[in-house]
């Protein structure tokens, strides 16, 4: 979690950032020889976010990796689906080469944040986990880019007689050393955590390898495979190539949101379609394997809950080789030695894995203020899926669920400098974004900020995540053309934003 913060007598800066983020920020005062001051609060002990706290096996991106970068510094690597790892290291060396590096305190968590109208500043609660102190820090402008899940625990239902069991039960978010060389190993759950976990279990080149790994699921999901390797960039920005590696990057990212977005839009206007085309190939992957196609068939039509993509089949070569299988049931209740199902059968297991989901949390659990009052950010709109309804001076990250989560918050983070411009050019103090005006109200919709997404981890947090609207710019179109437009070309005053001197 970071913030931007912006001069003050005590310590006032002007907000605060993710460290992934705010090196969109550093890039953009860079350019423009910007001297403002900036502070990223980091609560863990290392930058990356995601990818430095998941450490199962296998952990990757579940999107391509040319979306997944940054638009200003190109991810040459070939890879389809980016490692963790390297996730992170480009996102370190991203950090570095920006200095953004030199902004970031660790180990420092937001706590409390307050809104004074009076004052016109934020003051900022803060615990310094290496020393223990508790101090406040003010700030004109806050950006939450703390993501929408809780870092310390991940979701986990409590299962009958779970106690009995004499295995091992992890939940991947909190993979440490786990062993599971010539183990039996249960996998629950068939999101992108279960899909990726599979194959890498039993991969033949891993130092450890499992003797079986089933897959176990409450319901199917959809599942595309797709190249491991994508060597275009290598060859539009080759020797012969008129195109440098930054022309190159932004040519094959721009295709591949366009096909992102074509085959999204397909699936809202024609699911039929997108549903036949993904049975067929399944059932093309499955042939000879044993495993009925009916595991991957679900209820639901594409893109109401997210795709699962794998890299060169290596879901379904894992099912292949017999050391890996699905079963689609019900749990009973835990065993001595596994899972017994409703159906009757017994899964038997030396370790339990329960990639049942994340749990959901706002602002990295800090607690909301605007003048004494506790903000329920649960009960706001957002505006433009960037700031929050009847709160001064704070923005709110938000990537898609229909495509690369850093495409959306690319565009956001740009319109949030072009925010602050305007306010430094105008001579503004605050900006608060509300929905009523005297030409319209607003009416709120049931849907959250992630879209109409009915993916577990979203439903079982409705009340905590923001709400959107029914128009424009209040309602979320998950669409990279007209966001693009929206957030980098619309003027920024407009009847909505109410700014003051």
């Amino acid at each position: 979690m970071a913030c931007h913060l912006q001069q003050s007598s005590q310590k006032r800066y002007r907000g605060f950032f993710n460290s992934a983020n705010a090196i969109k920020q550093k890039r953009k005062n860079k350019e423009k020889n910007s001297s403002e001051r900036f502070l990223i609060l980091e609560k863990r002990e290392d930058l990356g976010g995601t990818w430095d706290l998941f450490t199962y096996p296998g952990i990757r991106s579940d999107s391509d990796a040319l979306t997944f970068g940054y638009s200003f510094r190109p991810w040459l690597d070939h890879k389809m689906l980016a490692k963790g790892a390297d996730i992170k290291s480009y996102i370190a060396d991203t950090a570095r080469e920006f200095k953004v590096v030199e902004h970031i305190r660790y180990q420092h968590e937001l706590q409390q944040l307050s809104w004074s109208s009076s004052s016109q500043q934020w003051t900022a609660m803060i615990k310094n986990h290496t020393s223990g102190e508790v101090f406040t820090l003010t700030a004109n402008f806050v950006v939450g880019a703390t993501g929408y899940y809780d870092y310390e625990t991940g979701y986990r239902p409590h299962f009958k007689d779970e106690e009995k069991f004499k295995g091992e039960i992890v939940h991947p978010q909190h993979w440490q050393d786990t062993h599971y060389d010539d183990k039996k190993v249960v996998v629950i759950g068939s999101g992108a955590t279960a899909m990726t976990l599979i194959p890498a279990l039993v991969d033949e080149s891993s130092e450890q390898r499992a003797r079986h790994v089933t897959m176990l699921q409450r319901s199917p999901t959809y599942v595309a495979s797709v190249p491991g390797d994508d060597h275009a960039l290598e060859l539009l920005s080759g020797k012969f190539s008129p195109l440098s590696k930054a022309q190159a990057y932004t040519l094959l990212r721009t295709r591949n949101v366009m096909f992102q977005q074509g085959v999204y839009r397909t699936a809202m206007y024609a699911p039929k379609v997108i549903k036949a085309l993904l049975n067929h190939r399944v059932k093309k992957e499955l042939k000879g394997s044993g495993v009925d196609v009916a595991h991957f068939k679900p209820a639901y039509n594409p893109w109401e809950e997210r795709l699962c993509a794998v890299p060169d089949s290596d879901l379904f070569q894992a099912l292949h080789s017999k050391r890996a299988d699905v079963v689609t049931d019900k749990i009973s209740h835990f065993t001595q030695t596994g899972i017994a199902l409703a159906s009757g059968k017994h899964l038997e297991a030396d370790i339990i894995v329960t990639a049942t989901g994340l749990k959901l949390q706002m602002l990295g659990g800090a607690d909301l203020y605007v003048d004494g009052q506790q903000i329920d950010v649960g009960a706001r709109m957002t505006y433009k899926a960037v700031l929050l309804d009847g709160v001064p001076n704070m923005a709110i990250m938000f990537g898609y669920t229909n495509a690369s989560w850093t495409l959306k918050i690319d565009m956001a983070c740009q319109y949030v400098l072009r925010l602050l411009n305007y306010m430094n050019k105008e001579g503004y103090k605050t900006v608060c974004a509300q929905a009523e005006t005297e030409q319209e109200q607003v009416n709120m919709q049931p849907d959250t900020v992630l879209g109409a997404l009915s993916a577990g981890y979203v439903s079982r947090a409705k009340h905590q995540l923001p709400k959107q609207g029914d128009r424009y710019p209040w309602h979320v179109n998950n669409n990279y053309v007209t966001d693009r437009i929206m957030l980098k070309y619309r003027k920024i005053k407009d009847e909505w934003l109410h700014f003051t001197r």
